[in-house]
């Protein structure tokens, strides 16, 4: 799978990054390079940790089994420090664009909302987390413009129930 990547836009238009030894692994854009030299790093210090642990405990322990075992985890953890060496050594390699989202498509899926579940409910009815984070991302104005027509199409559909109601009222006679 290849990935397209965007230049940030602090990059100046001249400077370009080269993008053929890019790849991706696990969903990530890597450097082919900075991968061969994080791993070896991270065999350089499981191994030398798992080499310097089964000394120190060849000598501390009886059993030469335990040893091994005990000195076998602190591998691992020299396999975690290796891959901590290498985040902190090469940086990432992708570049987050934000795309602004058409606005008329947002209004769409706010009346797909609306036909499929008839309503959205009230923005004074949600919690100001919610409310903190719909800011955020830009859509508190959408919902509440949202809510403001649910609420308008309701008002006149009362005023026809109003009307239906009194159109049902005898009229004409004697007074």
């Amino acid at each position: 799978m290849t990935q397209e990547l965007a230049r940030p836009a602090a990059t100046p238009s001249d400077v370009t990054r080269d993008t053929n030894n890019l790849y991706e692994v696990w969903g990530d854009t890597v450097d082919s390079r900075h991968l061969v030299l994080a791993i070896l790093i991270s065999a350089v210090v499981s191994l030398g940790t798992y080499a310097l642990a089964l000394g120190i405990l060849a000598d501390i322990l009886d059993s030469a089994q335990m040893a091994k075992a005990y000195a076998m985890l602190f591998g691992i953890l020299g396999c975690l420090g290796g891959g901590t060496i290498s985040a902190f050594l090469f940086k990432p390699k992708r570049d987050v664009v934000e795309h602004v989202s058409d606005p008329a498509f947002r209004e769409q899926v706010v009346n797909d909302l609306l036909k499929e579940y008839g309503s959205l409910g009230r923005l004074e009815e949600t919690s100001p987390e919610v409310i903190a984070e719909l800011r955020d991302l830009g859509l508190y104005e959408l919902f509440r413009d949202a809510q403001r027509r649910e609420e308008g199409a309701r008002e006149p559909a009362a005023d026809t129930e109003v009307d239906a109601h009194a159109s049902l009222q005898p009229s004409g006679g004697r007074s």
